[in-house]
C-alpha cells in the first residue's frame, strides 16, 4: 500500500490532521450498504415528523461506519456510540420538534466522536466537526473505488444509448396509445406509478443526504484524523506567586460576591417582595447569563491553572488543589442561586420550554463544576474533556426522559387548578407529548389548548414504518374526546 502526499494547497492544520492519503479504496460492500440505508430513508423518512424513520437511518449510518470495526473500538468510543443510539431513540418516543432537533444534532457530532476518537479539548472540538472537513477526501477514495469495479457493459456508451433510445420510444408511443383510447389510457394509468414532482425531489434530497452521511461516517471510521495532533503543546511551568496571586484575588472577589450576595441568594421570594422595582423576571435574569460567563471564563481559568501551575513538590500540589477547589465550590454556590431565582421565577409565571432548557443549562454547569473538583483531587484532567462532553450527552437525554412539553402542560394545568390563570396561547404550541395533560382541562379552555393538535392527530395514523409512540398515545386520546370549538370564554393569564 502506498501513500500520498497532501495536496500542496492543503493547510498547514490540516495536513496535520491528515499526514497523509492512503490510496486504498472504500468496500463495495461499504458503498453498497451506504446506498440500501439512503434508499430505505428516502422511502420511509419523513423531514418534517419525528418517527422510528430516523432512528433507523441513524442507527444505519452508524452501522455501515462501524461495520467490522466494533471489536477494535475504544471504551470511550463505545460509549459514545451507545449514548448516540439513545439520543436517535428520542425520535421514537418524543414529539416535540425542538428537542428531537436538538438530539439529532448530538447524535450526529456524539456519533462523529465515536469513530475518530479524541482525547484533549482540542481534538474533541475538531472531532466534532470532522464530518465536514472530509467531503473532498471521500469523494477521491469512494472514485478509487468505482474505478477498480468492473461491471460488464456499464461503462460501455451504445449500453446507455440504447437504454436511452428505448426509454424515449415507449414515452412517445406509450403517450400516443393513452390519448387514442380512453380505456388503454386508464390501463396505463393503474399500472404506472403517479409521479409526485415535490415529494420526488424530497425522497432525492433525502436520499442523497443520508448515503453521503454514510459514505462520509464510513471514510472517518476507516481513515480516522489524528484529532489531537492540533492540541496546543503543554505550558512551561511558571513560578508559584505569578500565578498564585491572581487565583487568590479572584477567590476572594467570588467570596465578595458570594457573601454580599446572601440575602439575594437565599432571600427568595421575600427579596423579590421588598426590593423596589425587582420584578421576577429581572431575579431570573440577573443569574443564568451571568452564570453562563462566569462558567466558560472559570473552565478557561482552571484549564490554564492546571497546565502552568508548578507541581513538583507537595506543598505545589496542595496550593493547587486548595485555590481551584475554592474557586469551584464559590461557582457552584453561584450555579444554585441562579437555580433557585429561575425556581421562583416558574412558581409565579408558570414553566416554559425556555425555563426548563435553562434548568437543564444550570444543573449541567452545575456537573461541570463537580468534574473539575474531581480532577482536581486527582491532579489529573485527561479523561476531563470526554466526560464533559458525556455530561452534557447524558443532561439532553435526562431532559428527554423528563418529556419536556408534558412536565410543562402538566405543572400549567396544576397551577390552573390551583390559581385559576392559564396561558392557554402557549399551552396550545406544545406538541402531543402534552396531550394527555391537556386534556385535564375544563372544555372551553381544552378545546382551544387543543385545537391545532385537534385538526392535526384526531384522524391521522403513522405509517408502520415511522412509528412515534407519543403521537400514537395523543391521537388515541383525542379520538375519545368530544368534538368543540374553541370560544371567546378562554381563561387567558
Amino acid at each position: 500500500m502506498s501513500a500520498e502526499p497532501l495536496p500542496a494547497v492543503a493547510p498547514s492544520w490540516l495536513a496535520r490532521l491528515w499526514p497523509t492519503e492512503n490510496d486504498t479504496a472504500a468496500s463495495p460492500a461499504v458503498l453498497a450498504a451506504s446506498l440500501l440505508v439512503g434508499v430505505l430513508a428516502a422511502l420511509t423518512l419523513r423531514p418534517q415528523v419525528a418517527g422510528s424513520a430516523y432512528f433507523v437511518a441513524g442507527v444505519g449510518v452508524l452501522a455501515v461506519a462501524l461495520g467490522g470495526r466494533a471489536g477494535r473500538l475504544t471504551s470511550p468510543q463505545l460509549g459514545a456510540a451507545v449514548i448516540t443510539v439513545a439520543l436517535l431513540g428520542v425520535v421514537i418516543l418524543r414529539s416535540a420538534s425542538w428537542l428531537v432537533v436538538l438530539c439529532l444534532l448530538a447524535a450526529w457530532v456524539v456519533g462523529t466522536l465515536a469513530l475518530v476518537g479524541g482525547r484533549t479539548w482540542t481534538g474533541l472540538v475538531v472531532g466534532s466537526v470532522a464530518s465536514g472537513l472530509v467531503p473532498a477526501r471521500a469523494a477521491r477514495w469512494v472514485k478509487r473505488t468505482l474505478a477498480r469495479v468492473r461491471l460488464p457493459g456499464l461503462r460501455s456508451r451504445r449500453v446507455w444509448l440504447v437504454v436511452a433510445v428505448t426509454a424515449g420510444l415507449l414515452a412517445i408511443f406509450g403517450a400516443l396509445f393513452a390519448t387514442a383510447d380512453p380505456a388503454y389510457g386508464a390501463l396505463l394509468s393503474g399500472a404506472l406509478p403517479s409521479v409526485n414532482i415535490p415529494d420526488t425531489l424530497r425522497r432525492l434530497i433525502v436520499l442523497g443526504a443520508v448515503t453521503g452521511g454514510a459514505i462520509l461516517a464510513a471514510y472517518l471510521a476507516h481513515q480516522p484524523p489524528t484529532t489531537d495532533a492540533l492540541a496546543p503543546p503543554s505550558g512551561r511551568p511558571v513560578r508559584r506567586w505569578e500565578w498564585t496571586v491572581p487565583l487568590v484575588v479572584l477567590d476572594l472577589l467570588f467570596l465578595s460576591f458570594v457573601l454580599v450576595q446572601l440575602n439575594v441568594i437565599f432571600g427568595g421570594r421575600s427579596h423579590v417582595l421588598t426590593t423596589d422595582g425587582l420584578t421576577y423576571a429581572q431575579y431570573a435574569r440577573q443569574g443564568f447569563w451571568q452564570l453562563l460567563v462566569v462558567t466558560v471564563l472559570t473552565l478557561a481559568v482552571v484549564a490554564i491553572a492546571a497546565r502552568t501551575a508548578p507541581k513538583t513538590t507537595a506543598s505545589d500540589l496542595l496550593v493547587v488543589r486548595l485555590l481551584l477547589a475554592l474557586l469551584c465550590l464559590l461557582a457552584l454556590v453561584v450555579v444554585a442561586s441562579a437555580i433557585h431565582r429561575m425556581s421562583l421565577y416558574e412558581q409565579e409565571y408558570g414553566f416554559t420550554r425556555l425555563r426548563l432548557f435553562v434548568d437543564t443549562v444550570e444543573l449541567a454547569l452545575g456537573g461541570t463544576f463537580l468534574l473539575l473538583l474531581a480532577a482536581g483531587v486527582r491532579m489529573t484532567n485527561t479523561w476531563l474533556p470526554r466526560a464533559v462532553v458525556a455530561l452534557a450527552a447524558l443532561a439532553l437525554l435526562a431532559l428527554a426522559a423528563v418529556n419536556p412539553d408534558a412536565y410543562i402542560a402538566n405543572h400549567n394545568v396544576t397551577r390552573y387548578e390551583q390559581t385559576g390563570r392559564v396561558d392557554v396561547g402557549y399551552l396550545a404550541t406544545l406538541s402531543a407529548d402534552a396531550v394527555p395533560a391537556l386534556v385535564r382541562l375544563p372544555a372551553d379552555l381544552r378545546a382551544c389548548a387543543l385545537v391545532r393538535l385537534a385538526s392535526d392527530l384526531r384522524d391521522s395514523t403513522d405509517p408502520w414504518y415511522d412509528i412515534n409512540l407519543a403521537r400514537t398515545h395523543a391521537s388515541a386520546l383525542l379520538r375519545t374526546q368530544p368534538t368543540l370549538v374553541c370560544g371567546s370564554s378562554s381563561a387567558r393569564e
